[in-house]
């Protein structure tokens, strides 16, 4: 009886020092993990400014509402993320809300990213929670009003913003689904490769099919792609020389705004 009992113990003090080995490990797999959603999903690109320091944001991003500045998103606990808890990193990525209730401007590709799943989306936190911390104040955005009024977004976010995580399609395999994955969620591809109205919603074919461009390749949104190439911290923002004036645009409201909501299925590519 002696025997078994040292036999058991035994076991539960091996099976205790396997426990930080095996959590050390899982952790270094989802920041290796987050790495690569955060390379393909062209993080750096938006929150590296021109010489600054990696994720500690302050990049321009010129659109025809006015110039906004992304945010830092490295570790540092007053002017980053590092108090970020996993629920309020799922609910910006799904939701687009901060922290503190507020909603993000659309600028920030929530509308793409609330498709990424929870699983990704805390590798991408793990990955960003393991770099240097970088103590930088956030830039306010040049935004006039009332595109500056927050709880604008609110309605916007009514008409306009369908959240929920990805849906692979029954009628493809799982090459389609995970290129489907990529383009839509995580790389978002969509923000700067498709038409929008005026608005800013992104309404591809619906916007030529009433015979008026109204992409950043049309003549609505005339502002050029404000960020360089995946994976380069280098660049800077620019615009075109004139573009329609958005308060002059909310005169015309009617069908044409009107692009509805997507539905996020990977059939809708």
């Amino acid at each position: 009886m002696a025997a078994y009992w040292r036999k058991f113990f035994a076991a539960i003090v091996a099976l205790m020092s396997l426990t930080p080995a095996t959590s050390a490990s899982a952790e270094e797999d989802a920041i290796e993990h987050g790495e690569y959603l955060v390379r393909a999903g062209g993080c750096i690109s938006c929150h590296t400014a021109t010489g600054g320091q990696p994720f500690a944001g302050g990049r321009a991003l010129a659109t025809p509402f006015g110039t906004f500045y992304s945010p830092n998103i490295t570790p540092d606990p007053e002017t980053g993320i590092g108090r970020w808890t996993d629920a309020q990193f799922l609910r910006a990525l799904r939701e687009g809300v901060r922290p503190d209730g507020a909603n993000y401007f659309p600028v920030f590709p929530y509308p793409s990213f609330t498709g990424i799943s929870d699983g990704d989306a805390l590798a991408i936190k793990a990955y960003l929670f393991s770099r240097p911390p970088v103590h930088q104040e956030n830039k306010p955005h040049d935004v006039g009003w009332p595109f500056s009024w927050r709880p604008l977004q609110t309605g916007w976010k009514f008409l306009f913003f369908a959240p929920g995580p990805f849906q692979p399609s029954s009628e493809h395999g799982a090459a389609y689904n995970r290129g489907a994955y990529l383009v839509t969620a995580l790389s978002h591809c969509g923000e700067c490769h498709t038409p929008r109205n005026m608005f800013g919603v992104q309404c591809g074919p619906a916007c030529h099919s009433r015979g008026r461009p109204m992409g950043r390749t049309g003549s609505l949104f005339r502002t050029s792609h404000p960020t360089p190439a995946r994976g380069s911290a280098n660049g800077s923002a620019t615009t075109s020389s004139s573009y329609s004036a958005p308060a002059t645009l909310l005169s015309r409201v009617g069908s044409k705004a009107r692009c509805g909501r997507r539905l996020r299925t990977a059939s809708n590519i």
